[in-house]
């Protein structure tokens, strides 16, 4: 037998696995060093931007200017938004854009608004301050500040923006992390200051991606991109950010938006090697789960957010990537059962009538994706009270597609076992007990893959 150290919840947990058993990375850090200076670097960024002029010849005196950038849920907690527009203000007033023709825009999309508090972690009591007034957060339910730029001449994709990105002379966006091939690029613009309208176009269960090739996703968000830009006839200036860890850049990048993100791809595709040839498909893949999501950030974890949302879904690459069809799939959580009503107000109906109904996550959207994106009481603890929108909740139901890959889910350590049972998975009290369960199905002698997980998804 051999020991592994596995994340779990708010800690971590030693378990006993058999010597065949095979560890591997998470497939989220990199091996990128920190920038020696990041003010240094985004100066730089900014005077040579990729395929397009600099700031200060792009706005024009008394120009109307959109500052937008990622909202906290990005995992990026070092001054990487802070310093980014600090600089681009420097830049704009220097070509004669005062601040009262300059509006910050956190680009929250259907995530929940962020109180002034919560702003100045990531912005910085400075900005804050300066911007007072003209700090806003993107309502995703606000038909006065929305913009229906039709759709897409290709596809007929419909294009949904804040009507700021229609009708400033200049938009800015700061990315904080590109996460694999998930985001940046058109993401932070076409889903992050978009609507229901338009998101709902590739947010299905099998629409999203972390692939960095043939990420249709992607491909989608470009050609809403390319319309958008089209339509307002002037383009977007975008800074991009790889991070070598949660805290730190490891690279910064200006200018347009394909031209910043297909140079972020490019790093970014040397860091990871295709999941899927890092070992020989298991019988069985392993891995904790930490008490961390990103739609959790100064909340609490739910059992949907632990057990879908992050369990199957942002650590659950693993389970198509590295285990076989009919595979068994362990996750190490204690789940505690606890509930945010203000922050995740639909959640809990969705765990209880939702998932009571279905675990098919495209049924679920057929049956209840239509009310829960027009449900009146949840729009207006959106808008005004710091909640998510309520199709996020149905949302989180989507990595239960997982399950047409993996035959049986166990959940190891789990303090309430109705809660696993309640998905249709099998609780034990420890991933000894669940791994022998699992022998019991593959056999003795069946292959396992441990998964190493990092908490932060950095």
């Amino acid at each position: 037998m051999k020991k592994e150290t596995l994340l779990a919840g708010d800690g971590a947990i030693e378990v006993q696995l058999p010597d065949r058993a095979r560890s591997v990375g998470g497939g989220f850090g990199t091996k990128l060093a920190p920038l020696p200076d990041l003010q240094t670097a985004l100066r730089q960024a900014l005077d040579r931007p990729l395929g397009l002029p600099p700031i200060g010849e792009l706005a024009r005196p008394g120009a109307r200017v959109t500052i937008a950038f990622d909202d906290p849920t990005v995992p990026s907690f070092g001054p990487v938004r802070e310093v980014a527009i600090g600089l681009i203000l420097d830049d704009l007033g220097r070509a004669g854009v005062p601040d009262d023709r300059i509006t910050l825009l956190c680009a929250n999309a259907l995530h929940r608004k962020w109180t002034t508090e919560e702003l100045t972690q990531i912005l910085g009591a400075s900005l804050v301050r300066r911007f007072e007034g003209r700090l806003l957060c993107h309502d995703a339910e606000d038909p006065d500040n929305l913009v229906h730029l039709g759709v897409t001449p290709e596809h007929g994709w419909d294009v949904e923006v804040h009507r700021l990105v229609v009708e400033s002379d200049l938009t800015i966006y700061v990315n904080a992390q590109c996460l694999r091939g998930f985001t940046g690029g058109w993401k932070s613009i076409c889903v992050g200051l978009s609507t229901w309208r338009s998101i709902r176009q590739h947010h299905t269960p099998d629409g999203m991606s972390m692939s960095f090739r043939n990420n249709r996703m992607h491909a989608m968000l470009d050609e809403m991109g390319a319309h958008l830009q089209a339509t307002i006839r002037r383009r977007v200036f975008k800074v991009e950010t790889i991070l070598a860890n949660l805290f730190d850049a490891a690279h910064v990048f200006a200018g347009g938006v394909d031209e910043t993100r297909a140079r972020a791809l490019e790093i970014l595709e040397t860091q990871y090697p295709p999941r899927r040839e890092a070992a020989e498909p298991a019988d069985v893949v392993l891995y904790g789960v930490p008490g961390y999501s990103p739609y959790a950030r100064s909340s609490r974890m739910n059992p949907l957010l632990t057990l879908v949302s992050s369990g199957l879904g942002y650590f659950g690459g693993s389970i198509e990537a590295l285990g076989k069809p009919g595979c068994s799939v362990i996750l190490a959580t204690p789940c505690p059962d606890e509930w945010d009503e203000v922050h995740h107000p639909s959640y809990r109906e969705v765990w209880n009538r939702v998932l009571g109904a279905s675990r098919d996550p495209w049924e679920i959207t057929r049956l209840f994706g239509d009310e829960f994106a027009t449900r009146p009481d949840y729009i207006d603890k959106y808008r005004f009270h710091h909640g998510f929108h309520p199709i996020h909740g149905i949302m989180a139901t989507h990595p239960l597609k997982r399950l047409r890959h993996a035959a049986r889910v166990f959940v190891a350590g789990i303090e309430k076992p109705s809660l696993a049972e309640h998905l249709g998975f099998v609780p034990t009290a420890t991933v000894e007990e669940a791994i022998a369960r699992a022998e019991e199905l593959h056999g003795r002698d069946c292959t396992i893959t441990c998964v190493r997980t990092t908490a932060g998804l950095g």
